[in-house]
């Protein structure tokens, strides 16, 4: 695969994927990229960090690849989300990958040509392969690469980067933000209701048996992501029960997980798989619910976590802020 360095209009730094057509393909000078911190901050499509927002953040972003019908694609490059869920109505045979440990390898080498270290913060561990993955490669580069295991994915993974960003920009090491990020791994919680069954039985989740059942009832699982797991935190009758469901949830962590934390040291942020305007009524109900608290992006899930969910999904987070 031939690599460049796409166009980033507002950023002083670039990721180092194809460009499409029409892109322009220019460099920073050495000068300019001197100036910025000495320790470069890598993730994946998985955090929900589009190129764009990339390029503002001054980070990279490796995309993830995925499988449809055979052919590959790149979350963000070549599979926009709207291609994605017209593929996915269309009942095509969707699988995830993992970015192969070449495109890794040369993007970490590009950046240490200019930078002292690296910090690549992938998806959990326990939902990929590809985190061992990177620790196992960043063995050959003699400390210079932090890969980060802090067991987060979509908007608490994007937290992290940006955190990661800050502490670098406070002078932090690669290896005091890996430090930092992997204490605070487990401060943070995202719940999930679906729309339908039908992913999660195609994914193995469900028996048909058990998906026939909770199609036939209307059953709304509410899935939670905490640590390495992605699991069934409890069901509802309707979309309804189970938004209070997890915003109950939510609460819950905030007052017990979290040690009773004030509206200034959570993050709240919701999310969603093509329901966006679902998403912004939901934001709205939350807002309701926990007042005071400042409630983040309406964002898309990653496709990472929509293809095992299907569209229609709402999700909410809460992060403990790190005042590090």
């Amino acid at each position: 695969m031939v690599r460049t360095v796409t166009a980033c209009p507002k950023a002083l730094r670039f990721t180092l994927w194809p460009v499409t057509k029409n892109q322009t393909v220019t460099r920073i000078t050495v000068e300019e990229e001197q100036a910025l911190s000495r320790v470069a901050i890598v993730t994946d499509s998985n955090s929900g960090i589009t190129q764009e927002t990339a390029c503002e953040m001054g980070i990279r972003v490796l995309p993830m690849p995925f499988t449809i019908d055979g052919k590959e694609y790149f979350e963000g490059i070549s599979l926009t989300q709207k291609e994605f869920y017209e593929r996915l109505a269309q009942d095509a045979d969707i699988a995830t990958s993992q970015p192969s440990p070449e495109s890794v390898m040369d993007l970490w080498k590009e950046l240490l040509m200019e930078y002292d270290e690296v910090v690549h913060i992938p998806m959990s561990s326990g939902l990929s392969g590809s985190c061992q993955t990177a620790i196992a490669l960043a063995d050959d580069f003699d400390g210079k690469v932090q890969v980060v295991n802090n067991q987060r994915i979509s908007i608490t993974q994007r937290q992290s980067v940006a955190d990661a960003v800050r502490l670098a920009e406070e002078g932090k090491s690669a290896k005091e933000i890996k430090e930092i990020l992997e204490r605070v791994k487990l401060e943070s919680s995202i719940y999930i209701t679906v729309a339908t069954l039908k992913y999660l039985k195609k994914g193995g989740r469900l028996t048909p048996a058990v998906a026939a059942i909770g199609t036939l009832l209307r059953i709304k699982p509410v899935l939670q992501i905490q640590g390495e797991r992605l699991d069934t935190f409890s069901k509802a009758r309707t979309m309804q029960q189970a938004k209070k469901t997890m915003l109950d949830a939510i609460r819950n962590d905030i007052e017990t997980r979290f040690g009773g934390l004030d509206a200034k040291d959570v993050y709240l942020d919701i999310a969603h798989t093509n329901n966006e305007e679902e998403a912004a009524k939901f934001k709205a109900e939350v807002e309701a619910a926990f007042p005071g608290y400042s409630v983040g992006f309406v964002d898309p899930l990653s496709l990472s976590v929509s293809c095992h969910i299907g569209d229609g999904s709402l999700a909410i987070a809460a992060t403990r802020i790190l005042h590090d």
